[in-house]
């Protein structure tokens, strides 16, 4: 997959968290830092409930646009659940797992970047 596609991956996935009111959305770029993926996205929902709806809308806006999932990790649970689509690796956290486990300050290497930016031409 080409950069442009999981910068599109990104975008689409940071439009469908914003659609269920996700909190506090964080983008990172870690191409520079991880052969992981080129994208972390990172969010919380204030419930298992919103959580869940968060992760399924995800789920429908990429697979609308012919990006299926690696894998999905803790749907169940809700408390984090982890959506790898490869180039791009979706984190959505309760509140509480999120202060926990703190990925913004593990992967503080990775350059945060702003939604807007998701829009612009490589």
């Amino acid at each position: 997959m080409t950069l442009k596609q999981s910068k599109e991956m990104a975008r689409k996935a940071f439009k469908a968290l914003d659609d269920k009111k996700a909190k506090d959305v964080r983008i990172l770029d870690i191409s520079s830092v991880s052969v992981l993926a080129d994208y972390f996205l990172i969010a919380s929902g204030a419930n298992k409930n919103q959580v869940q709806a968060m992760v399924d809308n995800v789920e429908e806006e990429l697979h609308k646009a012919g990006f299926t999932p690696k894998q999905i990790e803790g749907y169940q649970t809700a408390n984090w659940v982890l959506l790898d689509y490869g180039d791009i690796i979706i984190h959505v956290f309760d509140e509480e797992n999120r202060l926990f486990y703190d990925l913004e300050r593990i992967w503080r290497d990775g350059t945060l970047i702003q939604a807007e930016d998701l829009n612009s031409e490589i």
